[in-house]
């Protein structure tokens, strides 16, 4: 079973393995729920599509590409990265 330590601030660190369970990144939210008098229960917070809606639109600046030039874009990235 992993264990944490809890830091003077109040601070744990998550550890990896648990982490990559529950696919947690840095800046993922996390929900504490009290279960009972002394046990805790940890649940990423999961964003539904209306959460996020129009966040590309905004990331985007009005630009727009078909799927061959967005592939064609892949293409040339990984091309240029990984040969």
């Amino acid at each position: 079973m992993p264990l944490a330590t809890l830091s003077s601030k109040g601070q744990v660190t998550i550890p990896s393995s648990v982490r990559k369970k529950l696919h947690l990144h840095a800046g993922d939210k996390i929900d504490f729920s009290l279960v009972g008098e002394n046990e805790v229960l940890l649940r990423p917070v999961v964003k539904d599509v209306d959460a996020v809606f129009g966040c590309l639109k905004q990331a985007t600046n009005g630009m727009t590409a078909s799927v061959d030039e967005m592939n064609e874009a892949i293409g040339e990235r990984m091309r240029r990265d990984y040969l």
